[in-house]
């Protein structure tokens, strides 16, 4: 079964002035395109076929690198552009906000560390909130498309509930090297309703 690049929500410029119109075309039409595309190519004519993109990704050191970065860019895209909203959710709620709240003192706190996490990631990558198989929040970086669910995490994987994409595609067209700024935007667009729900489900997941 291919994978297939999904319509956003969301028109282009809705996002604007955070995220602006020409960075979202171009990054959703043409980088997110090429994953499904390069991923869809490497698994034609494989058992892979028939799996689902999570089941691939938790294996994915049995698999190929073409099967890694681009499975990894298509799983990764699609959860970011799914957390964000023209309209988004200011704030967690219920089980969320506590849990966030014994782990990380509070919701500022934890942008900190993700802030944190996106500014030290040196090259590509991404900045994570994620749940880890005891059912705690953490908060990790990955290396260019790599994602918590992967086995070649070692010590850190979990299922990502929140994920801030640090490539250089995803802002430089507004923010150059501005790295800083474009972690401070992202969090005026993003919808905490979605996280309440990965967190949710990622728990179920380990229940």
């Amino acid at each position: 079964m291919s994978i297939k690049l999904e319509v956003l929500p969301y028109a282009y410029d809705a996002l604007e002035p955070y995220f602006d119109n020409a960075t979202m075309t171009i990054h959703h039409q043409r980088h997110h395109q090429t994953y499904v595309d390069n991923f869809n190519k490497a698994v034609s004519g494989t058992v892979l076929e028939n799996k689902n993109m999570e089941e691939i990704l938790q294996e994915i050191s049995k698999h190929s690198p073409a099967i890694r970065n681009n499975g990894g860019g298509h799983y990764n895209h699609s959860l970011f552009w799914e957390t964000l909203s023209p309209q988004p959710k200011a704030n967690p709620e219920g089980k969320l906000l506590e849990a966030i709240k014994s782990t990380f003192g509070g919701v500022e706190q934890l942008k900190a560390e993700i802030n944190k996490a996106g500014l030290s990631q040196f090259g590509s990558g991404w900045s994570w909130l994620a749940v880890n198989f005891n059912g705690r929040l953490m908060v990790i970086a990955t290396a260019n498309q790599d994602n918590p669910l992967m086995d070649t995490n070692l010590f850190s994987r979990g299922f990502p509930i929140l994920g801030v994409d640090v490539w250089e595609h995803a802002y430089y067209l507004k923010y150059q090297n501005k790295r800083a700024d474009y972690l401070d935007a992202f969090w005026s667009v993003l919808d905490w309703s979605v996280i309440e729900k990965k967190y949710e489900e990622a728990l179920q997941k380990i229940s």
